[in-house]
């Protein structure tokens, strides 16, 4: 099997994105791949980092370039469902009730902040999730395609947050941390914004890639080839989490599926049409790391989730 020589027209705008988010946001190529993996997996993703490090201008300017459907929720305590979902309104003309559609029936939806929400709120995002669709009065309504939500947390302030229980997570595809920037990024940000770049403003954001690239690339990525060895190195990782001592919660299949797939989307950026052992190592912190747990006492011995992966990667032996 040989590399892909020439990257077909959807790879080309998809990989375009990166540089034209970089015209708004800094030094984070890394998670402008995980959220373009993410939607082309029809996934969802969990940005995690402290405030201030343009976790909502990254998804704006990503929406932007995507030239797709946008919205956003500032997720707080009193947020009610149906302020998500949508909900049904009496209409005094006709004297019957209709649906209003609520901020989830875009194409990339912005959930900021949503441990900041009660848990009632937080579960009316499980069905349009899994689902694709949102039900009110016992009636489904389809949402679009594409459909995903890229919510955001916030790692180090606790007090008035609700922590999404292991099911939700589950939802998510991908967890990707948001870092502060190096040094000479940092520096680029500040000289940006003394030469009058305003977050607000991205109408220097131009759409390089569209709704139709992504559907082309879903197609190209279904097609990407998975040998046998690398299954069973996905499943070899998976059930390392379920017996480490570190860990009293492993990864589920759903987990290894989700890590097979973001691998599989990786390879096919890549200018591949088949999948290596190296693209299941370079997304396997972002699609494990939230559906795994620590022990209490490997915690008090300061492991991270990560840690643990990274270990676990270590140890498993990569087919040849």
């Amino acid at each position: 099997m040989t590399p892909v020589t020439a990257p077909d027209a959807s790879r080309e705008a998809l990989a375009a994105l990166r540089a034209e988010v970089a015209k708004a946001v800094v030094g984070q190529d890394a998670v402008v791949s995980g959220l373009v993996i993410a939607l082309l997996c029809r996934g969802h993703v969990l940005l995690e980092g402290v405030p201030g490090v343009a976790k909502t201008l990254l998804v704006r300017t990503l929406a932007r370039a995507l030239s797709v459907d946008f919205k956003r929720v500032q997720f707080t305590p009193d947020l009610m469902p149906g302020d998500v979902t949508g909900s049904l309104v009496y209409d005094a003309r006709t004297a019957e009730f209709e649906f209003r559609a609520g901020p989830v029936f875009t194409n990339l939806l912005l959930a900021d902040e949503i441990n900041r929400t009660p848990p009632k709120t937080q579960a009316a995002l499980l069905e349009a999730m899994e689902e694709r669709q949102v039900s009110v009065d016992g009636t489904p309504r389809p949402l679009p395609d594409p459909f995903i939500v890229a919510a955001t947390q916030n790692p180090v302030e606790y007090e008035g947050t609700y922590q999404l229980p292991e099911a939700q997570l589950d939802r998510f595809m991908l967890k990707l941390t948001v870092p502060l920037p190096g040094r000479d990024d940092e520096i680029a940000v500040l000289r940006r914004h003394a030469e009058g770049f305003d977050p607000r403003d991205l109408s220097h954001v131009k759409p390089v890639a569209s709704a139709a690239d992504l559907a082309a690339g879903r197609k190209a990525v279904a097609e990407t080839h998975v040998s046998p060895e690398v299954l069973a190195y996905v499943v070899d990782l998976a059930r390392a989490t379920r017996q480490s001592p570190s860990l009293q919660l492993g990864v589920s299949p759903r987990g290894a599926t989700a890590l097979l797939a973001a691998a599989r989307a990786w390879g096919w950026l890549s200018g591949r049409d088949y999948v290596t052992p190296d693209d299941v190592k370079a997304l396997a912190r972002p699609a494990l790391r939230h559906r795994v747990q620590l022990r209490p006492e490997a915690e008090l011995e300061g492991a991270t989730a990560d840690g643990v992966l990274d270990g676990i990667l270590a140890s498993v032996p990569v087919p040849r």
